[in-house]
């Protein structure tokens, strides 16, 4: 299980830094978005390696076939 992280920076300016950690994919941004409205404009967007990573979902199927020969 992974532990999901929003990080922030305020740098004496106002700007802002917003470090998103362990959200797979791009639904990081839903995550964020309504922080990102109440602190104003994004002036620029990095994504990270998390943000083109899929989410892995693996099944196994075992198929057992016996057959006994005639001879």
């Amino acid at each position: 299980m992974n532990m999901e992280t929003l990080e922030f920076i305020i740098y004496p300016d106002g700007r802002v830094k917003e470090t998103v950690t362990g959200i797979v994919g791009s639904s990081c941004q839903e995550v964020t978005a309504a922080i990102e409205t109440q602190l104003g404009q994004v002036v620029s967007q990095e994504n990270t390696s998390e943000y083109y990573s899929q989410s892995v979902n693996q099944s196994a199927r075992a198929t057992n076939q016996a057959s006994f020969s005639n001879w």
